[in-house]
């Protein structure tokens, strides 16, 4: 049976290869997706996920739009990376498919009361806000969820908007510090596994060479994304971050970590939004994560490509 996931995206260009990649797995059944203000501002983010659906010739999966701030702190947004309107690279038609009506938080809640408890995974590929406001609002869905399998965090790497934070648990603190201290199983892919997982020109130039829309869009988004990593890290490509935490749900046998303890700092001065990961065990914390540390690149993209080959 398919494994039954939501979504909670702020699209950006790597998480609309996410998007992509689960819509293109049948082991997947993706029962909706969550559009949360991050990368860029709400109303920019679901309309980019409308279109990255729509891409897909997905229509049967709803989206509904969440919150479009923290839960306390002002929104930081990341233009300089994914561009003005977060999914830079390539012009795409304003959607024809349009949001559902309810708000995300909702269908959450709704959608883990209705389903068996435990089949449903939570799959957070931006600020984890609409996650803990659900909790907030439903403490009795908490027991309901399988796994939350999400992109944030860094630990070797550090951070990559502030010295110490990672972007998506920067922009809302308190909400990744409710949802690691839920007690659900968490399975962590930080910056120390994506930034393993670049794109290459070949790989590029084998994405826009596929028959159809998605995979020329797929070379386009990546194309104008990588420019910010090269310039910033000298890297040679550009890291795939959301797209792991697919990758990881169909293949679990690319990746290597450790279940470690991983706290978020709130009060630093410079630190605030630092996954605190016990990657030694020198605290004495118990674990309440599987903290990602190493993934099989080629593997990775072996499977992106035979995955996205699928899309019209």
């Amino acid at each position: 049976m398919a494994r039954k996931i939501i979504i909670d995206t702020d699209p950006g260009q790597d998480d609309a290869v996410a998007i992509l990649l689960a819509l293109a797995s049948p082991e997947l059944q993706v029962l909706g997706i969550t559009v949360v203000a991050g990368n860029v501002p709400l109303p920019l983010t679901l309309r980019n996920t409308c279109q990255i659906v729509e891409l897909s010739g997905r229509d049967d999966v709803p989206v509904h739009a969440g919150c479009d701030r923290p839960l306390v702190r002002p929104l930081v947004t990341a233009e300089n990376v994914h561009g003005t309107s977060g999914l830079d690279g390539i012009d795409l038609p304003e959607p024809a498919l349009r949001p559902q009506p309810g708000h995300a938080v909702d269908f959450i809640i709704d959608t883990l009361r209705s389903e068996p408890a435990g089949s449903v995974t939570l799959v957070p590929i931006g600020p984890l806000t609409n996650i803990a406001t659900a909790f907030r609002r439903a403490p009795d869905i908490v027991s309901r969820v399988q796994q939350i399998v999400l992109m944030g965090g860094a630990y070797f790497e550090v951070g990559n908007v502030t010295p110490a934070a990672e972007f998506n648990v920067y922009v809302d603190p308190e909400a990744a510090s409710e949802v690691f201290a839920s007690g659900i199983p968490l399975v962590v892919v930080p910056l120390d596994a994506t930034h393993q997982a670049l794109t290459s020109r070949d790989w590029i130039e084998g994405m826009r060479a596929l028959p159809g829309r998605c995979g020329p869009a797929v070379a386009s988004w990546t194309d104008f994304f990588e420019r910010f990593d090269k310039e910033k890290y000298g890297s040679q490509g550009a890291p795939l971050h959301d797209p792991c935490t697919i990758a990881w749900l169909l293949r679990p046998d690319l990746f290597t970590g450790r279940q470690i303890n991983v706290e978020i700092e709130l009060e630093g001065r410079f630190t605030a939004g630092m996954t605190v990961a016990d990657w030694w065990g020198v605290t004495n914390r118990p674990p309440n994560a599987l903290f990602i540390r190493h993934v099989d690149c080629d593997g990775l993209f072996g499977m992106l490509t035979e995955r996205l080959s699928r899309l019209p």
